[in-house]
């Protein structure tokens, strides 16, 4: 065996056995998490309503760690539009407190993020479908690396992302100050549905074109293709991009985290486009 190939080998064996062992000492009643045996008619169910709220006593501390990474909670969520991987969780953590203090309920509409101020209210869009959503963020999370959203049963359902598990969406933040007749955030041509929407994996951003050549020769010594440097400009300077793919599927963007993993490059940042 290609001691490369060996060494992803290792690096996914252990985080199986980490899983395996963080399940063990979970708090939650069942092992894993899975879709409701009965459902109500979930299209009846309505988004959620925008209203001026004050922020949760509990969830907005500045800072939080999970699993050895820090997190930072934004001041403010307006003007927030971020695209990314949402993921949704069901009976595993229904009747569970949120991090804002809540039950969980996996037939409201709600949703957890990493850095959102408790609550924001987000308008998600399936970028593949065109589907929409309004949910109220209530919780923290995803901790999965790639995640942007984790989102309720219901919102899932009805953005048409229960099948695969995932799907790539874009999410904007609503200001209930300026709350409209019709679906709320739509200050905002809604992106067009586009099956062929694909990922890339950003693994760095560098001033220099030189030190971004350097880490493109670094990911071709490994074997990975697909390499692409962009430029972008800012107020300052040019920034070069290095990033991988087009990539079409959320499970080879997983797998390709965890090669780079074993390169030592952590946390590569995931671009819907």
């Amino acid at each position: 065996m290609r001691p490369f190939i060996q060494l992803i080998f290792l690096v996914t064996i252990s985080c199986i056995a980490l899983v395996l062992s963080s399940c063990g000492s979970s708090k939650y009643s069942k092992r894993y998490d899975s879709a409701p045996r009965s459902i109500p008619n979930i299209r009846n169910i309505p988004d959620a309503i925008p209203h001026v709220e004050p922020l949760s006593k509990q969830g907005n501390s500045s800072s939080y760690v999970v699993f050895g990474k820090r997190h930072y909670v934004m001041k403010s969520s307006l003007g927030y539009i971020d695209r990314g991987i949402a993921s949704w969780y069901g009976t595993k953590f229904h009747g569970h407190h949120t991090s804002n203090g809540e039950r969980y309920d996996m037939f409201a509409m709600t949703a957890a993020h990493k850095n959102l101020p408790l609550p924001t209210y987000l308008q998600v869009t399936n970028l593949r479908n065109g589907r929409q959503v309004i949910v109220r963020v209530n919780d923290r999370g995803p901790f999965h690396g790639n995640r942007l959203i984790d989102l309720s049963y219901a919102a899932a359902y009805k953005l048409g992302i229960l099948g695969k598990g995932t799907g790539l969406v874009e999410i904007r933040a609503i200001n209930p100050r300026k709350p409209a007749p019709v679906k709320i955030a739509r200050t905002a041509p809604p992106p067009k549905p586009n099956e062929n929407i694909g990922m890339y994996l950003q693994v760095g951003a560098f001033s220099s074109r030189f030190n971004a050549e350097k880490v493109r020769q670094r990911l071709q010594k490994a074997d990975i293709t697909n390499i692409v440097i962009s430029e972008a400009a800012t107020e300052k300077k040019t920034v070069h991009r290095v990033r991988i793919g087009p990539i079409k599927t959320v499970e080879k963007v997983d797998n390709l985290a965890l090669v780079l993993a074993a390169l030592g490059i952590k946390n590569p940042h995931v671009i819907v486009e």
